[in-house]
């Protein structure tokens, strides 16, 4: 059975391992241990109530196959960004410049600095091991914040953004960084890309250009990747974009990666996110398959199953396996979300 539930301390050596496959680039999933102990930890304390200062709060989530006991796939939803640490972008402006005499129009494109997304909410840390990317299990993963945030609207900001890994060759290089970067940093991509999944941002500011970039004065190759996904990133892009998020011109500083946005309360799922009573038990013999919470923040915890909701959708029936799983008993209160619906 796959189970979504929050990380634990016994998860390090797992995620390590998890992040290593990764291939970088995911800066929210870094392989130091360090940095991920300290993510537990304070995932720890969000799921607990106990979140601390403004911008402390992350609810870390890991995909559990429970008969391996095997790790494999990760996500998280970071309250708020950029409020105890800068939270930094480009912005892509478009300008137009023209002369009458001679005629002459030229379109072109400034990256420049920003930190808009200060306060928001953060969508990351979305990883699934490549033996599991298949039947829907990725959206499934996907999708899990949603009921958190269904469930708990009032732990997150009114705009929601995520920020994709950028596209990088088969070397791993990453021609953005190779145009902008490389010249301010003096060291690779890994390396930077390295000490920002630490935690450290304010390098960033300490060192990135604080005037516009012409993207015109860049190679052709970074030209074409400003905006573009890295290539196991694409399908989580188009699951966003199914759920109405939007790209609005903001990249990652690094690798040029997109900056999707929406508005936490118009988000496909979390309109469509609802609640009932767990009424009994049963095999689940010819039921349809809902995505089915427990929203008791200290025992979150989400499955994909076969589940009976009662006409009235007050209340429905899971299989026992998986109201166990759950930590669920009959009374229960529980969020759920059906494949492909959409509230009115």
């Amino acid at each position: 059975m796959l189970i979504i539930r929050p990380v634990q301390s016994g998860d390090l050596e797992a995620l390590v391992d998890l992040a290593s496959q990764s291939g970088g680039g995911l800066t929210t999933l870094p392989t130091s241990k360090q940095a991920l102990s300290e993510r537990i930890a304070r995932s720890g304390r969000s799921f607990g109530g106990q979140a601390g200062k403004p911008g402390e709060a992350l609810y870390f989530l890991v995909l559990e196959e429970t008969e391996k006991g095997q790790l494999v796939g990760t996500s998280a939803v970071y309250a708020e960004v950029g409020v105890k640490d800068p939270f930094y972008n480009y912005k892509l402006l478009h300008l137009t410049q023209m002369s009458h005499d001679p005629e002459v129009r030229v379109e072109c494109s400034l990256l420049t600095l920003a930190n808009d997304y200060a306060g928001c909410s953060e969508l990351g840390t979305l990883y699934l091991r490549p033996d599991h990317r298949k039947a829907g299990i990725g959206r499934v993963l996907s999708r899990s914040r949603y009921l958190l945030i269904g469930a708990w609207p009032e732990l997150f900001a009114e705009t929601v953004i995520a920020e994709l890994r950028g596209w990088v060759d088969q070397a791993g290089e990453s021609p953005f960084w190779d145009a902008i970067g490389r010249h301010f940093f003096r060291m690779s991509f890994a390396e930077a890309d390295k000490i920002n999944g630490r935690g450290n941002s304010q390098f960033i500011a300490d060192m990135m250009p604080k005037f516009p970039i012409y993207t015109n004065l860049l190679s052709s190759e970074a030209q074409e990747v400003i905006g573009k996904p890295h290539v196991n990133t694409a399908a989580a892009m188009r699951i966003l974009e199914t759920e109405g998020f939007k790209y609005r011109g903001a990249v990652d500083i690094f690798d040029g990666g997109p900056v999707l946005e929406a508005r936490r309360d118009q988000i496909k799922s979390v309109r469509a996110y609802r609640e009932a009573t767990l009424g009994g038990l049963e095999k689940g013999d010819n039921c349809p398959e809902l995505l089915v919470a427990n929203i008791d923040i200290k025992n979150f915890r989400v499955a994909a199953t076969p589940a009976r909701l009662a006409a009235d959708g007050q209340s429905l029936s899971l299989p026992a396996d998986t109201a166990a799983a759950l930590r669920l008993e009959k009374g229960d209160k529980v969020g759920y979300l059906e494949p492909n619906g959409v509230a009115a």
